[in-house]
């Protein structure tokens, strides 16, 4: 299943993006996914992730059967938060993970110190 993203229209405080579905063997479909841009800002989500969101939203419900209307929630907003601070703790927490330090060489072939 292949989704491409082909824009959307702003009206009032809701933006419709719209999308194509291919499959293999199927006629193409057309999908709108709607996200009330409020919700963005109230919850720290760039408006530019938008567009990859509600691809995501379209895809997990055409998996689980869903017919009708497709919308980004608030739950869908606050979902993607949480995981993208888990990410970030993630990755700090490995930063974090000391190293063990470099051996040391202790024998150098053909080589003798504190001679000359």
């Amino acid at each position: 299943m292949e989704v491409r993203y082909f824009g959307f229209e702003q009206r009032q405080n809701a933006r419709t993006y719209r999308f194509d579905v291919l499959e293999k063997g199927h006629p193409t479909r057309s999908f709108v996914v709607t996200a009330d841009v409020t919700l963005f800002h109230a919850i720290g989500v760039g408006i530019q992730e938008g567009p990859g969101l509600s691809a995501t939203k379209l895809l997990a419900d055409l998996e689980r059967d869903v017919a009708g209307e497709h919308q980004l929630t608030d739950q869908d907003l606050r979902a993607y938060v949480s995981a993208r601070s888990a990410a970030v703790a993630k990755r700090a927490e490995m930063r974090k993970t000391p190293r063990r330090p470099p051996r040391r060489r202790t024998d150098f072939p053909g080589q003798s110190f504190g001679q000359r």
